[in-house]
């Protein structure tokens, strides 16, 4: 990962999960990082780690992207400090298990800004600025129940098939210009998901789950060799294959019984 060196790379949900791995992987490979998330505490242990182990730039930004308007204010303030992104990794996002009626419409609402809207604004307002250099890498982080409809996880698997095939419409669109879109779907992990979430963990679901450090690496290289997309691990990938093979209505049933424990 050669070209990595001394370029910036801006991960979102930075805190904790997925997005502190990114982190630990991309300052190995000596790109500067900005680090984004409502908690600044543990980013900032992390920074610290990471300057001392690597001899990387780190700069922390505390900022709540669930909230309309985030992702400018973002932009603006990375363009007022002269930072230019070269690897956008779009991590921050969250679940909701559950009866959707049962679910607040606030709570719902919030989560659509952060897995859709926000993730929609970072991706235009940093692959412009790519496309006109030329050149850049972003990863989007969409789901394994991006491939279905899932009972109990109706709006979160919705928000992240949107994820699914923006991702590999872009890949499509932006590859001309030197910017490659790369669409990361991960089942479930060893995360803080499921808690967020309310989910049960049944036997079938912790036989599929994975540890956050290789999901990254599949990502990661995944993006690096341009490709549009990845499902990390075997049993992952042969649930999408699965799926093909599998009458929608039959998908909807087996998957709400999985998911519900």
């Amino acid at each position: 990962m050669e070209s990595s060196h001394g370029k910036w790379a801006l991960i979102t949900g930075a805190s904790s999960g997925f997005g502190a791995e990114y982190a630990k992987l991309l300052a190995q490979w000596k790109a500067n990082l900005v680090l984004v998330a409502r908690r600044t505490e543990p980013m900032n242990e992390l920074a610290e780690t990471l300057r001392h182990e690597h001899g990387v730039q780190i700069v922390v930004i505390g900022l709540d992207l669930s909230r309309a308007g985030a992702a400018a204010q973002l932009k603006a303030d990375l363009d007022s400090r002269g930072i230019a992104i070269d690897v956008l990794v779009n991590n921050a996002g969250y679940g909701m298990s559950g009866s959707f009626l049962d679910q607040p419409m606030e709570k719902i609402a919030d989560m659509m800004q952060l897995n859709m809207m926000t993730l929609t604004e970072l991706t235009h307002a940093f692959g412009r600025d790519m496309a006109k250099r030329g050149g850049g890498r972003i990863l989007l982080m969409a789901s394994l129940l991006a491939y279905q409809a899932v009972p109990g996880y109706a709006a979160y698997a919705a928000s992240k098939a949107y994820v699914l095939l923006l991702g590999e419409a872009l890949h499509e669109e932006l590859a001309p210009r030197g910017v490659t879109v790369t669409t990361l779907c991960p089942g479930i992990s060893a995360t803080s998901f499921s808690e967020v979430a309310g989910q049960k963990l049944s036997p079938i679901i912790k036989m599929l789950m994975m540890e956050p450090k290789p999901v990254v690496k599949a990502g990661i290289r995944a993006m690096w060799a341009r490709k549009a997309g990845v499902v990390p691990g075997i049993l992952n990938k042969a649930t999408v294959f699965l799926d093909r093979l599998m009458p929608r209505s039959m998908q909807r049933i087996v998957l709400g019984k999985i998911m519900a424990g």
